[in-house]
């Protein structure tokens, strides 16, 4: 099979190193993922992996975020059954995240993958289709892609290393745009706190892709207090989630003294919140 040339720059770029992680954890002994349709798609691509500064040993750290929002949106999708209640998922600058085949949902359940056009060409071209799976190609901050999606069922929005590369006014603009669209639902993210963000001088990935982050997220009333009708279900601490127990003894010690410093604490968080009426 011919593999595909990439060459990407800025944002989509960093996409490449988080795919690399995951096919890295895919063959690790005590895998994460197990994520074999990101292994496949690094046999896909012709690209030089070593300049994504990823290796073995960082793969973990990447690959609980993603285990982390796996285990997030499964608890949604258990709520919505299917036959009678089914819901739509947007995974909102998926990149070449492999989420629907891990999560595999349920064949009623409307799944739409949304990021730049590039990158979504490049997801058709590693990855295969399945029912009422769909994927569209568009800038996140682009309203229009969110008018042809129908709005007659519960969504979950989930953004998985995206809410960074916003700005503040672009990612709110979004997270709004969602809760007046839809009926009920879930908004599911990551953030940096704003010391996050002014650490990226030494994030090798961001640096080396040219990308540059923007907005930070201190706590949930940064959110709370912007985005009308919602409601929090969960903040925490990348340190705090269940996954990062899955990481290595050496790099939880690290990270329980990293947590011990209140503005290292929250540098990453996990943001999740609900709106509108019914089960969420």
């Amino acid at each position: 099979m011919e593999r595909v040339h990439v060459d990407l720059d800025g944002p989509p770029q960093t996409m490449l190193a988080t795919l690399y992680a995951k096919a890295l954890d895919a063959d690790a002994p005590q895998s994460i993922l197990r994520d074999q349709y990101a292994k496949a798609a690094v046999a896909r691509i012709d690209y030089d992996w070593e300049t994504t500064t990823i290796n073995a040993r960082r793969a973990p750290s990447v690959a609980i975020r993603s285990a982390h929002f796996d285990n997030w949106t499964r608890q949604f999708l258990a709520v919505h059954d299917p036959s009678t209640n089914p819901a739509v998922v947007l995974h909102v600058g998926c990149g070449l995240d492999a989420r629907v085949y891990r999560v595999d949902p349920a064949p009623e359940v409307r799944w739409y993958d949304v990021d730049y056009p590039e990158v979504i060409e490049l997801r058709r071209r590693v990855y295969p289709g399945r029912v009422n799976y769909r994927m569209r190609p568009a800038s996140v901050t682009d309203p229009s892609w969110l008018a042809e999606i129908p709005a007659d069922r519960p969504v979950l929005f989930v953004a998985e290393g995206l809410t960074m590369y916003l700005t503040k006014d672009d990612g709110l603009g979004l997270l709004r745009r969602i809760v007046d669209r839809f009926p009920s639902g879930e908004l599911q993210f990551d953030a940096f706190n704003t010391f996050g963000i002014r650490t990226q001088v030494i994030n090798a990935v961001v640096r080396r892709s040219g990308s540059k982050l923007h907005w930070g997220i201190d706590g949930p009333g940064d959110i709370l207090d912007a985005v009308g009708g919602v409601r929090l279900l969960a903040w925490e601490s990348v340190f705090d989630s269940d996954t990062f127990d899955l990481v290595s003894p050496a790099v939880r010690w690290l990270g329980r003294a990293m947590a011990a410093v209140p503005g290292l604490r929250t540098m990453a968080q996990y943001h999740r919140y609900a709106f509108g009426s019914g089960e969420c």
